[in-house]
């Protein structure tokens, strides 16, 4: 099942790479320096080129990793994600339909939420966890806030403005993990520039806990 795979990937590093504007062609080469960085979940926005063939080719070359796509906005965009192999849909926000027809087809569901009212309402469709974004609109404080309330276990995952820098903080409010955006890849980055800031972020990761409730 994809949700233990998931689980699993978390336990062995809480972080999600969000490759925006990634191209098939660089696909294989930076997806092959985040895999060897460490990172075990990829996700590949739909609205980059041609993402469905860069999450198809991710997932044949990196087949112990969990790859999927963001920016999923309809239940027939998560068909599509499905059908080019991927295992993991994630939304910048929370639509029932998407979630429903995610979980139906096996997958992993991360909707986005902002609220408590938003949270549950993802959950309670079969959310998998849960995508804080844009956490800059957000705090630790939330974070933590939420989890005071939310089913004991639920994965809080920030999203927008994560760095190495700034995530101590929220790991010991209670994030799960993290989605990393430009912070680790930004489009025309080489596998070379990837590698560098993969390892500044997986080491900052490394040096933190995340809190208890």
């Amino acid at each position: 099942m994809t949700a233990d795979k998931f689980r699993a990937a978390m336990r062995e590093l809480p972080l999600i790479a969000i490759l925006r504007g990634l191209k098939p062609r660089d696909a294989g080469a930076i997806g092959e320096v985040l895999f060897a960085a460490g990172f075990r979940l990829i996700e590949v926005p739909l609205n980059s080129p041609q993402p469905l063939d860069s999450i198809a080719l991710l997932r044949k070359r990196l087949p112990q990793a969990m790859v999927g796509a963001g920016t999923v906005l309809t239940a027939a965009e998560a068909r599509a994600v499905a059908e080019a192999g991927g295992e993991l849909v994630v939304a910048p926000n929370f639509d029932r339909d998407v979630v429903v027809e995610t979980v139906r087809l096996g997958m992993t569901s991360l909707p986005g939420i902002m609220t408590p009212t938003e949270a549950f309402a993802a959950l309670a469709a079969g959310a998998h966890g849960l995508k804080l974004f844009p956490a800059e609109l957000a705090s630790p404080a939330v974070v933590k806030a939420m989890l005071a309330v939310l089913p004991k276990g639920t994965a809080v995952i920030p999203v927008g403005g994560i760095t190495a820098d700034n995530l101590a903080g929220w790991r010991a409010a209670g994030a799960a993990g993290f989605g990393l955006g430009s912070s680790l890849y930004k489009p025309g980055d080489d596998a070379a520039a990837v590698r560098a800031k993969a390892a500044a972020i997986v080491s900052a990761v490394g040096t933190t806990k995340e809190g208890t409730r």
